[in-house]
């Protein structure tokens, strides 16, 4: 813990922004860390609560206690490497992650909860700027080799886990930079790629090796998937040629919206326009979907939802309106219900702040054309919620302009095709069939070939993604050496 008063004596302190007229002239990360001092007093904050529910919050199990009393005592690189020892990249989670353990601290019952997710941001930006963070290379080699299929954080961490005890490894990408949705997805406001970078470059000197542009399995892709591969590996040589496969490549299909109108130009997944505009922000390649001046309407209440409203203001667009099937969340959630579990409540992004309509409840029943092919306005209805099922409301019907529509409402589940390629059971929401628990765990039907993060779980958080590949590295390991020194 910090200081025992803290938690009476200090206010939590938030990470301050840039300026939504300024910021929205870039794409440039525009959140700043805390200060020494202000970290501190956040550090002190955290109570002597006995259990640190915190913890048990957090899906990598951070030592959330620890590294906060170590910030609150300056003890910044003993900070650093409590932080590393639970998660490989906190300069990843301290950026994207939504904290759920903020939602499960003890303080949070009835204060503002001690400001985790911040402080973490600190120690690990601390770390580079100090020359703390180092590759940490094998001191033998195991002569074992590992392929991972995809570059997410589910494959970074369990590449960097299995280099680290000795063993050669080899990740597959099939698109231009290495990264996923980190780097091709979440836009540059969010998550600078040079963050990415920095560990790629770490990880390489560990003795990772990084295949790009390289498709694995089956080169049958579904449109709107990116795919920049221009080489293809088989299910069988990987199998061939390796002791042991990873496969983490994500839960990539898009969930659709099948209506009237759908097959309008100008009506998108949410990636086709995120990923084009990561590319152009990164390479200079020119986003071929522009919104200036254009009244676009995001249909999907989540995180990427709100990437696109982001990137629509970044555009300049004329209005961005946002729509959520499901009905207005609470701005403050029941804590005595919920506490200390991840709770429902209204949420509101830093892109939605710098310029949004938000609309909840709405049910899309049409995109509208212009007599030449391309949408002009979307057609609702209101619904109601009862028992868990939705009804349209009789006479609530209604049209709103829209020149671009971004469909932005999760998705389903992995590419098939590369698991059929490796003959690879599946659950019944069409994910990798493997368990997470026991001998044998992260494995899938098929010997030496396993799954970890989205592929396996579905489309879900990065901290789960990098808690899996931990320990998805974990069993490998013991599989190929009987045993292992990897932390669970």
């Amino acid at each position: 813990m910090g200081k025992p008063t803290g938690f009476i004596e200090y206010e939590r302190l938030t990470e301050a922004y840039d300026p939504v007229e300024s910021r929205l002239r870039h794409y440039r990360e525009f959140v700043h860390t805390l200060n020494d001092s202000d970290a501190r007093i956040q550090g002190a904050r955290c109570m002597d609560c006995g259990v640190p529910f915190c913890t048990s919050g957090c899906p990598l199990n951070n030592i959330i206690p620890d590294w906060n009393d170590l910030v609150y005592r300056g003890n910044w690189k003993q900070a650093l490497d409590v932080l590393h020892s639970t998660n490989n990249f906190p300069d990843f989670t301290g950026r994207i992650c939504p904290a759920p353990c903020e939602a499960a601290c003890t303080l949070g019952i009835n204060a503002a909860p001690v400001g985790i997710k911040s402080i973490e941001h600190c120690i690990i930006d601390k770390g580079w700027e100090m020359g703390w963070i180092a590759p940490q290379p094998a001191r033998h080699k195991s002569g074992k080799k590992v392929a991972i299929v995809g570059s997410g954080p589910a494959g970074l961490a369990a590449a960097q886990q299995l280099a680290r005890v000795g063993h050669a490894v080899t990740v597959f990408e099939k698109n231009d930079r290495v990264g996923g949705l980190l780097g091709y997805g979440i836009p540059d406001f969010k998550l600078e790629k040079t963050v990415i970078d920095r560990r790629v470059a770490q990880m390489e000197a560990e003795g990772v090796v990084f295949k790009t542009r390289i498709i694995v399995g089956s080169q049958d892709v579904p449109a709107g998937i990116i795919n920049d591969a221009s080489e293809f590996v088989s299910a069988e040589a990987l199998q061939k040629d390796f002791d042991a496969v990873i496969l983490a490549a994500g839960a990539e299909i898009p969930r659709d919206l099948p209506v009237p109108g759908r097959e309008l130009k100008g009506v998108y997944a949410a990636l086709e326009f995120l990923i084009a505009q990561n590319k152009e922000v990164q390479q200079g390649k020119k986003n071929p979907i522009n919104v200036k001046g254009k009244h676009v309407i995001v249909i999907g209440g989540g995180d990427t939802g709100s990437d696109c409203v982001g990137t629509a203001n970044r555009h300049g667009a004329a209005s961005v309106t946002q729509f959520e099937l499901l009905p207005l969340p609470p701005e403050q959630e029941n804590k005595a219900l919920t506490w200390p579990y991840w709770p429902t409540k209204l949420r509101t992004s830093s892109s939605h702040e710098e310029g949004c309509t938000r609309d909840f409840a709405v049910a899309t029943k049409a995109f509208i054309a212009d007599g030449e092919g391309k949408v002009k306005a979307l057609q609702a209805v209101r619904v109601a919620w009862q028992d868990g099922k939705m009804s349209e409301i009789a006479g609530s019907e209604f049209e709103l302009p829209c020149d671009a529509a971004f469909l932005a409402m999760g998705f389903t589940h992995p590419v098939g095709a590369l698991l059929d390629a490796f003959g690879v059971a599946r659950d019944a929401r069409q994910n990798a069939r493997a368990t997470t628990e026991g001998e044998g765990c992260y494995q899938t039907n098929v010997t030496k070939v396993f799954a970890a993060g989205d592929v396996r779980r579905g489309q879900s958080l990065v901290v789960w993604a990098i808690r899996e590949g931990r320990q998805a590295a974990r069993a490998v390991d013991a599989f190929l050496m009987g045993e292992t020194t990897l932390p669970r």
